[in-house]
């Protein structure tokens, strides 16, 4: 449904993006990740035909950003970070007009109208100026644009900024709902959202790609050895020395927790070791009590970190 093919983009001498590629399924949605100045932007600009690319190629819902630009744009729907709305104009007079300019048919214009201020929970504000709304509503009117088409495919920057905690929610649980029927790519710096949205990922740093695959699959390639977390009532210096004793074990870390001689630990083990049935043996066989185990893995934001502070990250399949 989109692919993009070996995109650079330079700006005389300074290359903003260097060697793009990557696919977007059918139905499927993208996290597009990256610090400011990677390329996001950029990239979302040349997919959305407003800027052009200096080498390579991207196709959106099967024609060619830039031999056919007028045939993307009617599949596509865009929320830039900062939504261009017309603030003079009421919610439904700026839906109406968007309708108009997007090709929306005059027979369905009004249903289309009433359909996407319901998805996005703007009915009760039909009426009102949009510069009397609220940053949030908004976002939600931006979205209610982009959607008013129908298009197959949608691009999302920065969805939720400026909603509050119960709007965030209500936005995640919509763009996941659209799934299957559209096919999304979400820009954002908010990796939570990823995490909870998202099938796979793109992460670009300087220009380039440095990793691109799902949340879980880049924690098991950057992570290098697998990890348990444990609560243990007991001597400190004894239980870390119990647990050095199971073989796999790499490392072990302790911390005091509130309480007498209770403390957390973090084991290090070889990849693929489960050694967590041992450690709990281990543990009660000794005659401490076990308060907690389970196993961790990296955050998205530790693989953002790792990936984008490095000068070469880590390229799925």
């Amino acid at each position: 449904m989109i692919e993009v093919d070996h995109l650079t983009k330079r700006y005389g001498s300074v290359k903003a993006i260097e060697n793009i590629t990557f696919g977007v399924e059918k139905g499927e949605i993208l996290g597009f990740l990256g610090p400011n100045g990677a390329g996001k932007t950029t990239t979302m600009r040349i997919l959305t035909c407003f800027l052009p690319a200096t080498e390579g190629t991207a196709r959106v819902a099967g024609f060619d950003v830039f031999d056919s630009p007028m045939d993307a744009k009617k599949h596509l729907g865009y929320l830039p970070e900062n939504p261009p709305l017309y603030q003079e104009l009421s919610v439904d007079s700026f839906l109406d007009f968007v309708a108009k300019i997007k090709g929306v048919d005059s027979r369905e214009r009004r249903r289309r109208i009433e359909e996407v201020k319901d998805r996005v929970s703007i009915k009760e504000y039909s009426n009102t100026l949009i510069k009397n709304l609220s940053k949030g509503y908004k976002q939600r009117v931006g979205l209610a644009q982009a959607l008013i088409h129908d298009p197959q495919v949608l691009i999302l920057d920065e969805p939720t900024v400026g909603l509050d905690p119960n709007q965030i929610i209500e936005v995640r649980q919509l763009i996941k709902s659209l799934s299957g029927d559209h096919t999304i790519i979400l820009s954002t710096h908010i990796l939570p959202e990823v995490s909870m949205t998202c099938q796979r990922v793109v992460i670009i740093s300087k220009g380039r790609i440095a990793a691109m695959d799902t949340p879980e699959n880049l924690t098991r390639q950057l992570q290098g050895a697998e990890r348990i977390y444990l609560e243990v009532k007991g001597p400190e210096s004894t239980v870390k020395t119990r647990i050095k004793e199971i073989e796999g074990v790499l490392r072990v870390e302790s911390t005091r927790l509130d309480g007498d001689e209770a403390y957390s630990f973090s084991v290090e083990t070889e990849l693929k070791q489960d050694v967590r049935s041992k450690v709990a043996r281990k543990i009660v066989e000794s005659g401490y009590d076990l308060l907690e185990l389970r196993a961790m893995s990296m955050s998205l934001e530790e693989v953002f970190l790792q990936l984008t502070t490095k000068e070469e990250g880590v390229r799925g399949q």
